[in-house]
């Protein structure tokens, strides 16, 4: 089991001056008690290392109450302020498919650590370790604080980038079902407002979790990062808002350029019934069995009747294009 744990498992340890990553950790290595020169960053893919996690709990001298946390595989967007460490549970849109899944993803943190928790293996802070790598920006200078705020910052960017292939894919369809109005077009906006709303409901229960962040009192942590990525996650709920509002108006648009073609169908129908109804009135007169109907036995009665009937249609189609009905 330890093994499986260490090959899910890396370790950055990182200062102003130096920086080091280990792919696969010993057990003997997981041990943060002491004071940690600059910050230790563990990840673990996987939540089903129940013995690892509750060594590493238990080595680290951390409340034992974080132990039950981690393990408790369901839990809402939260955070728990414990003695000496900060849990931070929250739900990340995994957007590498169309289907737009969810993970579980935990952090613990104390000043100098941070150990994220991923429930499914593969995430989008390869930014980061390459910053820390490379000593980019300001990351090896900060306490963990500033690393978790790096990482929930790459989530919401995540957001950004699917929101803004979302949003294209969104006019695309809009544009298409203007052209040519299909069930399927219907289908394919449906589809589309579902995921604007699995992104909104991401971004809102994360820009829950900064607010929470921004009143922490137990650690020294630095909320103005909180609030920035509070005030990105509210830029990206007023997006989303406005994309639905792009699809409730597509879908409304189509349903009435529908509703026109169909008046335009029933209008067409009406017209040429108006048109023929006079004339069937007449050839079913002229088509009953009587001796006396006028005109039967004169000469020129089938033309006078075929110019009558002529005169008719020519009349009702005057009348329509008085009334400008077509």
């Amino acid at each position: 089991m330890i093994m499986s744990f260490n090959n899910n498992t890396s370790l950055i340890l990182y200062s102003k001056e130096i920086s080091s990553k280990k792919d696969c950790p010993d057990h003997s290595e997981l041990n943060f008690s002491d004071k940690i020169e600059g910050v230790a960053w563990l990840n673990t893919y996987g939540l089903k290392y129940a013995e690892d996690m509750t060594a590493v709990v238990e080595s680290n001298h951390w409340d034992p109450f974080l132990t039950k946390l981690i393990l408790d595989q369901e839990h809402s967007n939260k955070i728990i302020q414990l003695e000496n460490s900060l849990f931070v549970a929250i739900k990340v849109l995994k957007t590498d498919s169309s289907s737009l899944s969810s993970e579980q993803m935990f952090f613990v943190v104390t000043p100098h650590f941070l150990w994220s928790i991923q429930e499914k293996k593969g995430d989008y802070f390869g930014w980061i370790r390459d910053r820390i790598d490379n000593n980019g920006g300001i990351v090896r200078s900060q306490n963990a604080d500033y690393l978790l705020y790096l990482l929930l910052e790459s989530i919401i960017d995540n957001y950004l980038e699917t929101n803004e292939k979302h949003l294209s894919q969104i006019l695309k369809a809009v544009e298409l079902s203007i052209r040519s109005p299909k069930p399927e077009s219907l289908v394919q906006l449906e589809k589309l407002r579902k995921n604007s709303l699995k992104i909104k409901k991401a971004t809102s229960g994360l820009r829950d979790l900064c607010s929470k962040l921004e009143k922490i009192d137990r650690m020294p942590i630095n909320t103005k990062y909180f609030s920035e990525l509070k005030e990105q996650s509210t830029n990206l709920l007023a997006d989303i808002d406005s994309q639905l509002q792009e699809i409730e108006s597509g879908v409304n648009l189509i349903f009435s350029l529908q509703n026109h073609r169909m008046n335009e169908v029933m209008k067409t129908l009406t017209i040429f019934s108006v048109i023929f109804i006079p004339l069937t009135f007449v050839a079913g007169i002229y088509g009953m069995n009587f001796d006396n109907i006028p005109m039967m036995k004169h000469p020129y009665g089938f033309y006078t009747i075929l110019l009558l009937m002529l005169l008719v249609a020519l009349g009702a189609i005057v009348y329509f294009k008085r009334k400008k009905w077509f």
